[in-house]
Parts: structure tokens; C-alpha cells; sequence
């Protein structure tokens, strides 16, 4: 993954609005705060709730 650092010091998860952390293995931007996993494809983070993959504890329906 090759994000600009200027770039996730100002993203922030649709989700909640808190901080995303990189999770290279994945290839994600996780957040810090609801856990929401958000894909990066050829380096650009779809940060799209629809798309995120859910923390594993989260049995909520939407």
C-alpha cells in the first residue's frame, strides 16, 4: 500500500469519525474507535460504510 501520509492524518471513519490506523497484511485503514475495516484497492481507501468488514464482536443489523 502506498498511501500519502497527508493524506490519513485527514481521513476519518465514516462510521464513528474517529482516527483510521494502516493495516498493511490486509490491505485496510482500521479504525481505532468502532473497528470497522475499510479495503484499499490500487492504493485508494474506499471508505464506504457498505464496504467495510465489520469487527468480529459486531452482531448488529443494519
Amino acid at each position: 500500500m502506498n498511501l500519502d501520509p497527508a493524506l490519513l492524518e485527514i481521513l476519518a471513519c465514516p462510521n464513528c469519525r474517529a482516527d483510521l490506523r494502516v493495516d498493511e497484511e490486509a490491505s485496510e485503514l482500521v479504525c481505532t474507535g468502532c473497528g470497522y475495516a475499510y479495503p484499499v484497492r490500487d492504493d485508494i481507501p474506499v471508505l464506504l460504510i457498505d464496504e467495510a468488514r465489520k469487527p468480529a464482536g459486531d452482531q448488529s443489523s443494519s
